[in-house]
C-alpha cells in the first residue's frame, strides 16, 4: 500500500471543498491535481491511481457525458442541426488547426493527438480519458484543457453581463437521481460500459462505451427520470482525473509544459475568439440575441453555460447547439488517430 495516499485523499477533499466553496472552475480536479502532484513532487516518485477505480470513474465520466444528450428531445435536436452541425463543425476544426500548429511549434516535443485533444472544445472532463486511451499525453491534456475551462469558466459570465438578455425563462440545470434502482442502474453502467463497449468494438470503449450504453438505457426509463450520478460519483470521476494527471507530475514535465504556455495561452485566445465570431450567423439566422448565440457556440464549460442560460432565460437553441458539438467532439475524439492518418497519409507518423 502506498501511504501517501492517507495524504492526499483528504487533502484532495479539504481542497475541493474549499475550491468549490470559492466557485473554482472543476474544483475537485483541480485539487486532486494539487494534492497529488505536491505528493509526487515531494517524494520524486508517480503516484499510480488504482485500476479498478479510475476503471468505474471513466464510466462515470461517460455517463456525466452522455446525459445532456437524453434531456433534449429529437424534434428540438432536428431543428437545429444543420446549423448546430456547421458551427460544431467549424469550431472543431478551428481547435484541431490550432492542436496540429502546437504540435508543430513545439517540434515533436507533443504528438498531434495530444494538441489536438488539448484543445478541442467541450468535453473537458473525457479528453485526459480518451488521451491515456489513443496513447497521448494525458498530463499535458488535462492540464490545457483545465486552462481553457478555466479561461472559458471565467470570461462568461464577465462577458455576458455586458450582452442584452432575452425575455424568457428555462430551467437547463441537471439534477441526480435519488432512486435506488437509477443508482444501481448508474453503478452497473460505470462498471460494465467498458467491457461491452469492447465487446461491440466502440472506439475508446472505456468512455464511449458508458456513453452509448446510458443513452440506450434513456430511452427505457421514464419521462422524469435522469442518469445523472449522485454527486459523490461526480466527486470520484473529477478526483481520478486529478490524481492521475497530478500523480505524474515531475520538475521535467512541469517545465515542458510552462515552456508551452504562450503558445498554448495563445492558441486559446483565438479559439474563444473563433467561436464568439461564429454566434453572428447563429444569432442572425434564428433572430436570437447575441447573448443566447455567444452561449449557443462557447467552446466548453458546459455547466457554467448551462447555469448561464437558465438565469438569463435563453431559448432551447442553447443546450441543443452545445450538444449537437459535444456529439461531433466525442465522434472526432474517438476516431482522431484515424482521421490524422488520412489528413497526413504519406506524410510520416502522426506523433
Amino acid at each position: 500500500m502506498d501511504f501517501r495516499w492517507l495524504v492526499v485523499v483528504p487533502a484532495s477533499i479539504v481542497l475541493g471543498f474549499l475550491f468549490d466553496w470559492l466557485n473554482v472552475p472543476a474544483a475537485w480536479i483541480l485539487a486532486a491535481i494539487v494534492a497529488s502532484g505536491a505528493a509526487a513532487l515531494i517524494s520524486q516518485r508517480d503516484m499510480p491511481v488504482n485500476k479498478h477505480f479510475y476503471g468505474i470513474s471513466r464510466g462515470f465520466i461517460g455517463i456525466m457525458a452522455a446525459v445532456p444528450l437524453t434531456l433534449s428531445s429529437a424534434s428540438q435536436l432536428i431543428k437545429y442541426v444543420p446549423m448546430g452541425i456547421a458551427v460544431g463543425i467549424a469550431s472543431i476544426a478551428f481547435c484541431m488547426v490550432g492542436g496540429l500548429l502546437l504540435a508543430k511549434m513545439q517540434k515533436g516535443a507533443i504528438s498531434r493527438e495530444t494538441g489536438v485533444l488539448s484543445l478541442l472544445p467541450g468535453g473537458a472532463s473525457m479528453m485526459p480519458p480518451l488521451a491515456d486511451e489513443l496513447g497521448a499525453d494525458f498530463r499535458y491534456v488535462a492540464l490545457t484543457q483545465y486552462l481553457r475551462l478555466l479561461c472559458v469558466s471565467v470570461s462568461l459570465p464577465l462577458l455576458v453581463t455586458f450582452m442584452p438578455h432575452p425575455s424568457g425563462d428555462t430551467d437547463a440545470s441537471l439534477h441526480a437521481n435519488t432512486q435506488w434502482w437509477v443508482i444501481l442502474l448508474i453503478v452497473a453502467i460505470a462498471a460494465f460500459g467498458e467491457p461491452l463497449g469492447q465487446k461491440l468494438r466502440i472506439p475508446v470503449a472505456s468512455v464511449m462505451g458508458p456513453v452509448v450504453l446510458t443513452v440506450l438505457v434513456s430511452f427505457l426509463l421514464p419521462d422524469d427520470v435522469t442518469m445523472q450520478p449522485l454527486e459523490i460519483f461526480r466527486i470520484m470521476a473529477f478526483l481520478s482525473i486529478g490524481w492521475v494527471c497530478g500523480g505524474g507530475l515531475s520538475m521535467p514535465t512541469l517545465r515542458h509544459f510552462g515552456r508551452q504556455l504562450p503558445a498554448t495561452f495563445g492558441l486559446i485566445a483565438l479559439i474563444l475568439g473563433s467561436c464568439a465570431t461564429l454566434a453572428v450567423p447563429v444569432m442572425t439566422v434564428f433572430d436570437i440575441t447575441y447573448f443566447e448565440a455567444y452561449l449557443a457556440t462557447s467552446p466548453g464549460a458546459l455547466e457554467t453555460v448551462l447555469a448561464l442560460s437558465s438565469e438569463g432565460g435563453a431559448g432551447p437553441i442553447v443546450v441543443s447547439l452545445q450538444i449537437i458539438r459535444l456529439i461531433l467532439v466525442l465522434t472526432v475524439a474517438a476516431y482522431l488517430p484515424h482521421i490524422l492518418r488520412f489528413l497526413f497519409r504519406g506524410r510520416g507518423k502522426t506523433s
